[in-house]
């Protein structure tokens, strides 16, 4: 696929972005941000119940060109697949950033993998839920466990959890 059509891509998404909502019953509502920028990203994953299979994914966020298209390319895509936890534990922010097309994105890599990173700790938290539930814990004691997930799944490029919200999207300067 050349350039301009991989840009003509982005910009549709962006435009008009696919799964963007909320998704109620929800398994997991994980707010992510990158401080850098501001985008802000909130994904919504429901899994196949007795299933590590992700039934349903959706996004509601703020941002830049990139970081909104990826959410929207890549919820696209698992609910088509109905990717396993594990594909989406696995999946690297190099192919998330082939997907988007590398030359177009490489400049910015916290922009093109936010909507991955907040994926994936969103998994984290139901197989983490799933795991507690099944050792008698409550739903309190899950909640409270749940930040403290959230806070490790956190990498220095990303903000995930209650930090996230009190981020403000930031405009991109250019060349940036």
């Amino acid at each position: 696929m050349d350039r301009e059509t991989r840009i003509a891509i982005l910009v549709d998404h962006y435009n008009r972005p696919r799964h963007k909502h909320a998704l109620e019953n929800a398994d997991a509502r994980i707010p992510g941000g990158n401080p850098g920028c501001g985008d802000l990203v909130t994904m919504y994953v429901k899994a196949e119940p007795g299933s590590e299979r992700i039934d349903q994914v959706s996004f509601e966020g703020a941002g830049c060109t990139i970081s909104q298209a990826a959410a929207s390319i890549l919820t696209d895509r698992v609910n088509k697949e109905h990717w396993t936890f594990s594909r989406a534990l696995e999946y690297s922010p190099e192919k998330m950033m082939d997907l988007l097309g590398r030359d177009i994105v490489d400049a910015r890599p916290g922009c093109a993998t936010l909507a991955l990173g907040t994926l994936k700790a969103a998994v984290k938290v139901i197989e983490t839920d799933r795991s507690l539930r099944a050792a008698g814990k409550s739903d309190e004691e899950i909640r409270k466990l749940r930040e403290e997930v959230a806070a490790r799944a956190a990498g220095p490029a990303f903000v995930v959890g209650k930090e996230a919200l009190e981020l403000s999207p930031q405009p991109h300067e250019e060349g940036r």
